[in-house]
């Protein structure tokens, strides 16, 4: 993920209003309630979700096509079937920015299938092929090993699965993997491109076949680096944008089960991320749930795109924060 350009974003977000304004998928903006009513709900384990991580980060680094991608695939898609889901496979070539095209694989889990009425959660599941933002020169040409950049938004959605198969909600809930989210061009290329259009290829191609298959819910939420020590979730300038009221009322109920300290009042970054495919081509209002770091060398935080990007740098408290809160918002539709 990265910063958007801001050109870029405002041509975005007319097409976004005017796609919206046709089909009727987003609606006026809301503000901040005083409570929300909090319908039972199982507890979140943020240690089962660091199991999750562990187990995605003994396969080594996931990158896009490696042997290490198709046996950690295999592993993630086989933990959704073992806690009830309907297992669905995407598969597509991807062409990254120096015109290597390699094999990409999305993961969808679907919980009640059957119910039109659904909840999208989704984050990516891929590695960083180069620890470009490394200190060391020396290991910009080493992938990450990705605990927080991609294991962490996955080790969430599997908890929160295994958790809806021992207490269903009301709702249908879709749990999507993106690949190829993190090729985008590495910052030492010196034909480096600088645009959009070489990071999150697999959400491009999974919501082209939403658009066109009719898929429809009632928002999404996008889980990156939902793990890291120290991180805090400023809301996310696209997602204020185009879905302001799922902003509300997720940091609502974050600051009412006690989680302000991780879901701060404050607005952060324009970030070109999987969220922006989901909303832009799929038309369906989804938010980023990102860190945002005042101070450092990265706003996404001091492991964001180097070797420390391990499961040792995971804070299960903020684990916690975000997935108990995600837990909430799905009892509560």
């Amino acid at each position: 993920m990265t910063r958007m350009n801001q050109a870029f974003f405002l041509l975005a977000i007319a097409a976004f209003l005017l796609l919206a304004s046709c089909d009727g998928q987003t609606k006026g903006k809301a503000s901040m309630a005083d409570t929300i009513a909090l319908t039972p709900c199982p507890s979140f384990s943020a240690d089962s979700a660091m199991l999750y991580i562990n187990e995605q980060c003994n396969f080594g680094p996931r990158v896009t096509g490696s042997e290490a991608a198709q046996l950690c695939g295999d592993y993630i898609a086989e933990r959704f079937r073992q806690f009830g889901a309907e297992v669905e496979e995407q598969t597509a070539n991807v062409t990254i920015w120096d015109g290597t095209q390699l094999p990409a694989r999305n993961i969808i889990a679907r919980i009640n299938p059957g119910n039109p009425d659904r909840i999208l959660l989704c984050a990516h599941w891929d590695c960083r092929p180069w620890a470009d933002n490394d200190d060391d020169e020396a290991n910009w040409h080493t992938p990450i090993l990705a605990a927080n950049d991609g294991a962490s938004g996955v080790a969430v959605m599997l908890e929160v699965c295994r958790l809806l198969q021992q207490q269903p909600a009301k709702v249908g809930i879709d749990l999507i993997c993106f690949d190829a989210e993190d090729l985008g061009t590495p910052q030492w290329s010196e034909d480096r491109l600088g645009s959009s259009d070489t990071w999150c290829l697999g959400s491009h191609f999974w919501a082209e076949r939403a658009r066109a298959n009719g898929y429809k819910a009632r928002f999404g939420i996008l889980l990156d680096m939902v793990g890291g020590r120290g991180a805090t979730f400023s809301r996310e300038g696209i997602s204020m944008q185009v879905a302001e009221p799922i902003v509300n009322k997720v940091w609502q109920m974050a600051g009412q089960l006690g989680y302000r300290q991780f879901f701060p009042l404050r607005n952060g970054s324009h970030i070109t991320d999987d969220h922006v495919n989901v909303n832009l081509i799929a038309g369906i209002p989804c938010i980023d749930i990102i860190p945002y770091y005042s101070d450092g060398p990265s706003s996404f935080g001091p492991t964001w795109h180097t070797i420390q990007d391990t499961p040792e740098n995971i804070d299960t408290n903020v684990l916690k924060a975000v997935g108990q809160t995600m837990t909430q918002i799905i009892y509560n539709e």
